[in-house]
């Protein structure tokens, strides 16, 4: 077993934890995994070097790429994971950007491996900065603190653990003002069972 310290000065096990679990410090960027297209991997000289594969960017055609990999609801009873809102960046160097919000839990940060990859704001931590989550059962929108040491305000107030979120809500990270957008909920709900 090897023991990493972190830079607060914490020990954890790499191995049960990719980053530190009392500050939730990133781990070392080389074991991050980066949306690349497997059809530009060159086949000659990649000899004996292993290359991760981000799920979004794997098909789904039952490849051996995809197996193991956890499926929201929506998409394993529909075939495809629709996009359920979306945020737009309003105030910030990636303004007027939107970005889509998926079923279930997404994940915000800069890093390419981020559901939500805000990549323009270096003041966003890379992994895990917040959470937005679309609750399909419920049919609420919901935001969450993340693990990283950020910061997140919903409606300038700071989100400690999980708060609703409301049409045109205004989430803060780092520099960037986020506009909520919703397409699910009461009035409209993607069909998750086909009728016979």
């Amino acid at each position: 077993m090897t023991i990493k310290r972190c830079p607060n000065g914490h020990f954890y096990d790499p191995d049960a934890n990719n980053s530190c679990p009392w500050c939730a410090v990133p781990a070392d960027d080389n074991e991050r995994t980066r949306r690349i297209n497997p059809a530009a991997i060159p086949v000659a000289g990649n000899a004996g070097s292993t290359v991760k594969l981000s799920p979004r960017n794997t098909p789904s055609s039952g490849s051996s790429i995809d197996e193991g990999h956890t499926v929201a609801v929506v998409k394993r009873k529909t075939g495809i994971d629709p996009v359920v809102g979306w945020l737009v960046c309003v105030k910030g160097p990636d303004r007027g950007r939107d970005y889509r919000i998926r079923s279930e839990k997404n994940s915000v940060g800069r890093a390419d491996s981020m559901d939500i990859c805000i990549s323009g704001d270096d003041t966003i931590s890379r992994n895990d900065h917040a959470f937005v989550v679309y609750d399909p059962r419920k049919k609420i929108f919901r935001i969450q603190a993340g693990l990283s040491r950020g910061l997140v305000y919903l409606n300038g107030e700071e989100v400690i653990a999980s708060e609703l979120l409301a049409a045109y809500d205004t989430i803060s990270v780092g520099q960037s003002e986020l506009l909520f957008i919703p397409l699910c909920g009461e009035r409209f709900q993607w069909e998750t069972e086909q009728e016979s």
